[in-house]
């Protein structure tokens, strides 16, 4: 089977059910908050990072070696699963505009964290140390990425923000 049916479901969480849900939280889910410094570089490279991971999938298999097989479908369907409930918790934000409920109580960034579990799953599934090295790099660009949210949040958000932020790790 080719790898990049394992996209699929991503596409369809992440623009369909989310523009289904919620067409606002669509645009909100596309925005990215200001970048100083090395962000900016870092959002170069999770963009390339991004692409290169879908790209790339479109010419590895999927394994037929069980073991990996089993293993890379549990992690596969674990991060499908996390992407599906972040996705319909990030339509549900409070009145302000902040998103704490749902699996936002155990992590403030679910979406990304359901994003390296399922590609994580990818990695398995094709048994491609190119693709985790492609996942690594999205993985760290993602970090400052996050960043530059977190300080947009508590400019925009304030205190309440920075509340949540002590109460919520950033990843889990």
């Amino acid at each position: 089977m080719n790898a990049i049916l394992t996209i699929i479901p991503l596409i369809l969480i992440r623009f369909v059910l989310l523009g289904i849900l919620d067409k606002e939280s669509l645009g909100r889910a596309a925005f990215f908050a200001p970048r100083i410094g090395v962000e900016k570089t870092a959002y170069v490279f999770y963009q390339l990072s991004n692409s290169l991971i879908i790209v790339y999938l479109c010419f590895l298999k999927v394994t037929a070696d069980p073991h990996w097989l089993y293993v890379g479908l549990v992690v596969y369907g674990l991060g499908v699963l996390l992407c599906l409930f972040s996705v319909m918790d990030f339509t549900k934000p409070k009145e302000n505009g902040i998103n704490i409920s749902g699996l936002y109580r155990v992590s403030r960034n679910p979406m990304y964290v359901a994003y390296f579990i399922y590609f994580l799953g990818c990695v398995l599934l094709t048994k491609s140390l190119i693709l985790l090295a492609i996942l690594l790099v999205f993985q760290i660009s993602a970090h400052f990425i996050i960043l530059s949210e977190e300080r947009w949040c508590t400019q925009k958000f304030g205190e309440e923000y920075i509340a949540y932020m002590n109460k919520v790790r950033r990843y889990i």
